[in-house]
């Protein structure tokens, strides 16, 4: 018994022992915790400014190429997409290319394009059909029967794959009533599907839509505004308003003509909720002949033959009088596209510009870089 109340009292002593310790601990804990919530020090804390970060959207630069033209002519590290032109809808559905050579200048686009990183896409459509004539009758064959239109979109999807390319460009030159509208609207959605499901992109080229002479809307091409849903980027082809009420080169591309069609499409996607981000404004890099018997001229060559066209935008050449758009045009319709919420510009096309300190490809560039709204 003398044993049980001698490790009684051994236990009751250490117990006691280990409770005060640990409330003492827990007392010099909460000192300390206090201690460190409030530093004392004699020095004021600065505030320190945020950094501002550029939230504006990257703006693309599409350039098209065409398919005989040297690859190597590109500026591919100024350009986000470079597009190959063209690839042409036969009525049942394939695709054929200008010969060899074309393919080859595809493959060499693509290996110097993905080496800039620049994305390349290839143009299916275009105004001129291989087999001579305008591409319209075998495009609207192939994308009207449901059979052909799955045949054309497979074919794209495959080459796609097949060359490494980023995407496909829609090129229907044009539709010219509610039915083709429709054909054009269900190959578009197919097609969107098939490439964004492998991750690629998809634009569509349209017409101006608005007339040179009078600045209103034209009615002999049509599409359903709905379909620029299924699309990334809308490059509309904003020149050759030369042919509108009777040839007159002058209307060409004048930057009047162009303020009515950014009006237009920006109207256009407001009223139907559709971002205008996906809006890129079409410049011609090409002079127009007041002569229609004379050819279109690049806007190189009239660097060529004086830089100082660069200031102009209509010269005198070889007794032929040219309109075009000169380097302070192209940087004011670069700024109204933005102005109005464009997502970039596009060129039509940059074989035909100059090289250097001329480039309208680089004036482009410039402002798209320098300009914020």
């Amino acid at each position: 018994m003398k044993k049980f109340y001698l490790l009684l009292s051994i236990l009751l002593i250490f117990s006691g022992g280990f409770i005060a310790g640990s409330f003492f601990t827990k007392e010099n804990n909460k000192k300390e915790v206090s201690f460190e919530q409030n530093p004392q020090s004699s020095k004021e804390l600065e505030p320190k400014e945020k950094p501002e970060l550029d939230q504006s959207p990257s703006k693309k630069l599409i350039g098209y190429v065409q398919d005989f033209r040297d690859p190597n002519v590109v500026d591919y590290k100024r350009l986000t997409h470079v597009i190959f032109s063209f690839a042409h809808p036969m009525k049942d559905g394939s695709i054929q290319f200008n010969g060899e050579n074309a393919i080859n200048n595809l493959r060499a686009m693509v290996s110097k394009a993905h080496q800039n990183n620049t994305k390349a896409m290839l143009a299916v459509g275009g105004w001129f059909h291989i087999n001579g004539g305008e591409s319209y009758d075998y495009f609207k064959a192939a994308i009207a029967d449901s059979g052909s239109r799955g045949k054309l979109v497979q074919e794209l999807a495959s080459l796609t794959e097949q060359e490494k390319l980023d995407g496909i460009d829609i090129d229907f030159e044009h539709p010219r009533s509610q039915e083709d509208a429709a054909y054009l609207h269900a190959f578009t959605q197919e097609l969107s599907n098939k490439l964004h499901s492998q991750g690629k992109e998809l634009s569509i080229a349209v017409h101006s839509k608005i007339h040179s002479v009078t600045g209103t809307e034209l009615g002999f091409v049509v599409y359903e505004p709905s379909m620029f849903q299924d699309v990334d980027y809308v490059n509309i082809m904003a020149y050759d308003g030369q042919w509108d009420g009777g040839y007159n080169a002058a209307n060409l591309s004048p930057y009047p003509f162009t303020e009515d069609i950014v009006n237009y499409w920006a109207t256009l996607f407001d009223t139907h909720n559709l971002s205008k981000e996906k809006l890129v404004l079409g410049v011609p890099f090409y002079a127009q002949p007041e002569d229609p018997n004379t050819k279109q001229v690049s806007y190189d060559a009239l660097i060529q033959s004086n830089p100082n066209n660069a200031n102009q935008d209509i010269v005198k050449l070889n007794g032929t009088i040219y309109h075009y758009n000169g380097d302070k045009t192209i940087q004011r319709k670069t700024e109204l596209a933005l102005h109005h919420g464009f997502g970039g510009m596009m060129m039509w096309e940059v074989g035909l510009d100059a090289k250097g300190e001329y480039s309208l490809t680089a004036t482009i560039s410039e402002v798209l870089k320098q300009t914020k709204f």
